[in-house]
């Protein structure tokens, strides 16, 4: 069973890879692409902020 620093790290990763993939979606114009991406993105960015996970310095999105 994971750790919850283990769970945190996993988020965190996973949260970092959807933010890049959302960047290239709307940089080439992918409109479903992102907001599917983006749905992905929200629920990572909920799970870290239960979990306490200062976002200020990893999200990049800004909507």
């Amino acid at each position: 069973m994971p750790s919850g620093v283990e769970v945190a790290k996993a988020a965190i990763d996973d949260f970092k890879k959807i933010q890049k993939y959302m960047f290239l979606a709307k940089e080439e114009g992918a409109a479903k692409t992102y907001a599917e991406l983006k749905e992905e993105y929200l629920s990572l960015k909920a799970i870290l902020q239960v979990c306490g996970v200062n976002l200020t310095d990893i999200d990049r999105i800004k909507e």
